[in-house]
């Protein structure tokens, strides 16, 4: 059955591409507004530090001197990939749906996080049952499985959100986002630098992964200079769907707050394909996947929490949600010198 189409939705892979070439830039006289608004609060001038930034961010692309967080919605994609065959992960692949069902009852760490920090969360589960094909092999995904995926994460996504996050549940994704961060940024001297050992694989595992990794880009060598036609080569169902997302966020001008090092592989997509596609997105945390810094400086991205969190499922933008929260109290709720009448420097 034909996935019904949003009235602002695009028909064809071609068409989706395409509008990489409308994208808007953020409201500078909301960030003019913003600094100004913050120039006047009782501290010292970038006393703040990251939280003035993190305010400033919103309100260009809200649009607005004095940013919100009340519409923040989080939104987990999950699909299964055939690469798991091959042995890449520490867990087997019906992980994946049980994980999901986790999710929908309320169980898993990213429900708590949306709760605890005001967040809708939804779940969007992609074909579970269909997994990609090995892309040791053959293609992921065909052209129409990949624009499916791509446009279930542009549905995902609904005008009028102050912020909107992106995460993944998918046993052997981080695989996937080895092999596709090697084709976008390159692997000169191995993928090695690009592998991690993602739920816990031991070395064997490590070595397994490693290999799946060098084997696809080599079956795929020739392919992989478009952006997309990698992503259709070595990425997954819920991969494809977070690039829908926040290539239709960054339409829509809502700010996007970045999860771990696939959510990062998944937006690198649009980067590679448009530099600045990312200007809207803010990178919330370094994971303890290895490759996930490597990633972040490709992007051009300084992540705002570094803990040590592996977990995937927007965890770790879930925790950052926390300073976003913080940010914007402080922002909207200090008194100004005049108000609280405190001299000035």
């Amino acid at each position: 059955m034909p996935i019904p189409m949003p009235p602002d939705a695009p028909l064809s892979l071609s068409e989706l591409i395409a509008t990489l070439a409308q994208l808007p830039p953020p409201d500078m006289a909301a960030i003019s507004g913003a600094r100004a608004h913050d120039a006047v609060l009782t501290k010292p001038p970038g006393a703040l530090g990251r939280l003035e930034e993190i305010t400033r961010w919103l309100a260009g692309w809200q649009g607005r001197a004095k940013p919100q967080a009340e519409a923040v919605q989080i939104t987990v994609f999950a699909g299964n990939h055939g690469v798991t065959a091959r042995g890449v992960s520490a867990f087997p692949a019906e992980v994946t749906v049980q994980m999901v069902e986790n999710f929908r009852r309320g169980g898993a760490a990213i429900n708590q996080l949306a709760h605890a920090f005001g967040a809708k969360l939804d779940v969007v589960a992609l074909d579970l049952d269909r997994p990609t094909a090995d892309f040791c092999a053959a293609p992921a995904m065909s052209e129409a499985e990949l624009f499916a995926a791509l446009i279930a994460g542009w549905q995902a996504v609904r005008p009028g959100l102050d912020l909107f996050v992106a995460g993944e549940m998918g046993i052997g994704n981080t695989t996937s986002a080895a092999a596709l961060s090697a084709a976008l940024f390159g692997h000169e001297g191995g993928v090695q630098g690009w592998c991690g050992r993602g739920t816990g694989l031991d070395d064997a595992g490590l070595r397994r992964k490693e290999a799946a990794v060098a084997l696809a880009l080599e079956t795929h060598a020739g392919h992989l200079e478009a952006p997309f036609e990698a992503l259709r080569r070595l990425g997954g169902r819920e991969v494809a769907a977070m690039t829908g997302a926040i290539l239709h966020a960054r339409l829509l001008q809502i700010p996007v707050l970045l999860d771990g090092f696939i959510a990062c592989a998944a937006a690198g997509v649009l980067e590679r394909a448009k530099p600045g596609a990312l200007d809207h997105c803010m990178a919330a945390h370094l994971s303890a996947e290895g490759a996930h810094g490597r990633l972040l400086a490709a992007l051009g991205k300084e992540p705002l929490l570094s803990l040590g969190l592996r977990l995937g499922e927007a965890s770790g933008a879930g925790v950052a949600l926390g300073l976003i929260r913080a940010a914007l109290a402080c922002h909207n709720g200090m008194a100004s010198f005049a108000d609280a009448g405190v001299s000035e420097a």
